[in-house]
This record gives C-alpha cells, structure tokens and sequence, in this order.
C-alpha cells in the first residue's frame, strides 16, 4: 500500500503531473520537458529524479543529454483515469452505489 501512497502523493503536485502528461507524445529532454511544464530544468530535473524513483518515469542517455519516457503504458493510462475521475467528480457525475450482495462477494 505505500507505493500506491507514494504514486498518489506524487500526482499531487501539478508540475510533476505537466511532465508526465508532456511525456505521453514521447521521449523529451529535461529542457524541453521544462518548457512544456512551464518550470525551470532545473526544478524538472529534480521533480524527474523523483518520478524515476517511483517508476514513473524512465530515461536512457543519448550522447550527453538525457531523455526521458513514461515508464511504461499504465502511466498513461493511470493520468487519463485520473483525468475521468476529476472531470466526472467536477460535474457531480457518480457511479450506482453497489448492492449489498455485491460488496459481500468482494470481502474475503
């Protein structure tokens, strides 16, 4: 449960979440990324050390330069599920609460 704690908590700052959501066209430069995400390269250098160390983010060397990717599909696919769960909660959308029965079926 921590790592999913952690992952969370680091969605929680906005400019984390820009590099991310800059990183779903492709592999970027720490300039570009901070370019994209409106922050200094070096404030996006620090923010990516630590979406590496989440496995958020992954990077590979290319001559002197480092370039960095989403580390793997579920990273998209977790930004645009957050992305849903926030536009449906801005407007008042909910799922059916489940039945009873059902939540008796998920308890071990």
């Amino acid at each position: 449960m921590l790592s999913i704690a952690e992952t969370m908590q680091a969605l929680s700052a906005p400019s984390r979440v820009r590099l991310l959501y800059a990183l779903r066209t492709g592999e970027m430069s720490v300039n570009e990324l901070a370019a994209a995400a409106g922050i200094t390269p070096a404030a996006a250098s620090q923010q990516l050390r630590l979406l590496r160390h989440l496995h958020l983010v992954a990077a590979r060397r290319e001559r002197q330069s480092m370039l960095y990717r989403l580390h793997d599909d579920h990273i998209a696919a977790l930004l645009d599920e957050v992305r849903n769960h926030a536009e449906h909660a801005s407007r008042g959308w909910s799922s059916p609460a489940p039945s009873p029965t059902a939540l008796q079926e998920v308890q071990p």
